[in-house]
């Protein structure tokens, strides 16, 4: 390839624009982006993506989901994960469910949703360590939490080599946190961290 053609097609790479030249500016250009996402995108992503202040961007986002309420839109603009992404307004819940599921409901069972809290509380935690503490068997549960996306590996045990497991981001997305900080304090449900640790301890004996 001559120096001509390379360069031509680095232009054609590059795709260069006003965002002023946009009918709707930056608030419509930013949701032409969150519209292709499947997962959230920071500010700093959009910020770079339409070559705008970080600080602009942060405004805008929060400006469109004043204007989305304000006007009783479906749809949401929500801070989630460590990034922002839309998503239907949770009012409108039962319609989006009874559409994607057709009136089934596809619920995690008792068994997942506790042992999915060891792990998040615990992480990172081997599947020995999550059955010591539950009292039973989780193998089925785990591979059950790892087809729906809200666990995965994370590493392994140095002494043992037992893979450790953790939430994903789709986790987070789920419950509707930022970070895995915003959890709800763990010791008005469960026993003291010392003691969940001695009967995994002893699980493990």
């Amino acid at each position: 390839m001559s120096e001509q053609e390379r360069t031509e097609a680095a232009e054609v790479d590059q795709v260069a624009f006003d965002i002023n030249d946009f009918p709707g500016g930056a608030k419509s250009a930013l949701e032409a982006v969150l519209m292709v996402v499947d997962e959230p995108i920071t500010e700093m992503a959009l910020a770079t993506a339409l070559e705008l202040p970080v600080d602009d961007v942060t405004t805008a986002l929060t400006e469109l989901e004043e204007e989305y309420a304000g006007a009783q839109r479906g749809f949401t603009l929500r801070q989630v994960g460590g990034g922002w992404r839309i998503y239907s307004r949770s009012d409108y819940a039962p319609v989006v469910e009874k559409f994607l599921l057709d009136g089934q409901q596809a619920r995690l069972t008792q068994a997942s949703l506790e042992t999915l809290a060891v792990i998040a509380y615990r992480q990172p935690i081997s599947r020995s360590r999550v059955s010591a503490v539950r009292g039973v068997n989780v193998d089925g549960v785990v591979r059950t939490l790892l087809s729906r996306g809200l666990i995965e590996e994370i590493g392994s045990e140095h002494e043992s080599g037992a893979i450790l497991y953790g939430t994903t981001t789709y986790f987070l997305e789920r419950l509707g946190l930022s970070s895995l900080d915003d959890l709800p304090a763990l010791a008005p449900y469960l026993p003291e961290v010392d003691v969940l640790d001695e009967i995994a301890e002893a699980g493990r004996g």
